[in-house]
């Protein structure tokens, strides 16, 4: 039994012997071909080119503004009602027409309170002549001075009833506030007016206000006296207008601070109640050299662009100032005449061989 034991161990150990040496010439066998492939030459990967736009830097006008959405409305807008009660006997005015200020447009009865101030004016004369008397009986020791005070106390009650007379009947009388264009009547003559009761509507539309918001970050540039442009729907003219007030904060829900500007519309070419299309110059710069938002690369906290020379793309690194919607004023770093690519930026890398498809 140890014998056969001995026979099985000894087969194990040459199979795997067998197989070692087998592993071994192989891998000798390979090793040449590796060698000789790790020796020879790796040829060298053709770089593509990159079909790029170009643009020649030249000066140009870079001017930085807002524009913003408005509505027009009236310098001055009231609803005219009467401030005391009674049947309308008079109106005074034509629908839509101008009207000056303090102007009769309509009354109401008031022949009540014309009778009742009449005979407080009858009363007058005698309270006068009775203070008069009075007083010379007085000089005389005639009178005591108690009666000659209790007549000029009547004379003085009598007075201070005509004076509430008649701010009761200039009640009764419905006057333009001030000079505007009055609107269509809601009332007509005999009808009973009241506080409530709304008889026209008086707009004043010269001058006109026009409100807008603007960023937060132009609150501290916009300032009464900033001149501003707006065009109206269906007019082709550009109207200009001046800013004369701003709101005191920025809106915490917006981030926009209200500001009211004044157009002055002496023609009355223009209604309130429009919507406008405002727009504001904040900066002017004749001759900056600007390019395309697209064309800048920031990196690592550095603006760079990339220029077409000979064939190739170069990184050129510049300094940048001011800024709009779509074009960036470069302060330093370009020259006139340079040509700057404009698209493919994300591909481009310095050396890159670059091919111009356009160049504007």
């Amino acid at each position: 039994m140890n014998k056969k034991k001995k026979w099985i161990i000894t087969a194990i150990v040459l199979v795997v012997f067998c197989l070692i040496l087998s592993l071994y010439n192989l891998l000798n066998d390979k090793a040449p071909a590796s060698d000789d492939a790790a020796k020879a030459p790796i040829a060298p990967r053709r770089q593509s080119t990159l079909n790029v736009n170009g643009r020649i830097v030249r000066p140009q006008r870079l001017t930085d503004g807002i524009t913003t959405v408005g509505n027009l409305l009236p310098d001055e807008e009231v609803d005219l009602s009467f401030e005391t009660s009674g049947k309308i006997v008079a109106i005074n005015f034509q629908e839509g027409t101008v009207v000056r200020k303090g102007e009769l447009l309509a009354k109401v009865n008031d022949l009540p309170l014309v009778a009742q101030l009449s005979r407080y004016e009858a009363q007058l004369k005698l309270a006068e002549d009775r203070v008069y008397r009075q007083s010379a009986l007085l000089k005389k020791d005639a009178v005591s001075q108690e009666a000659y005070e209790q007549a000029r106390t009547e004379l003085a009650m009598l007075n201070a009833d005509i004076d509430i007379v008649k701010s009761n009947i200039a009640l009764t009388e419905l006057r333009a506030p001030f000079d505007g264009v009055i609107g269509l009547r809601n009332v007509s003559e005999g009808a009973y007016a009241s506080p409530s009761v709304v008889v026209a509507k008086l707009t004043k539309i010269s001058p006109l206000k026009i409100d807008f918001f603007v960023p937060e970050r132009y609150a501290n540039q916009i300032k009464p006296g900033t001149r501003l442009s707006f065009t109206i729907e269906g007019r082709q003219e550009r109207f200009e207008a001046a800013v004369y007030a701003t709101e005191s904060k920025v809106d915490i829900a917006t981030r926009t601070l209200a500001v009211r500007a004044k157009y002055p519309n002496t023609r009355g070419k223009l209604l309130p109640g429009r919507f406008a299309t405002v727009q504001i110059r904040m900066h002017e710069i004749p001759d900056a050299i600007a390019i395309p938002t697209e064309a800048l690369v920031p990196e690592m906290g550095v603006d760079k662009v990339f220029l077409y020379k000979g064939g190739k793309a170069h990184a050129a690194e510049v300094k940048t100032g001011l800024r709009t919607d779509s074009s960036i004023q470069i302060i330093d770093g370009l020259n006139v005449g340079d040509t700057l690519i404009t698209s493919g930026t994300l591909q481009l890398r310095e050396g890159l061989p670059v091919k111009l498809d356009t160049v504007e």
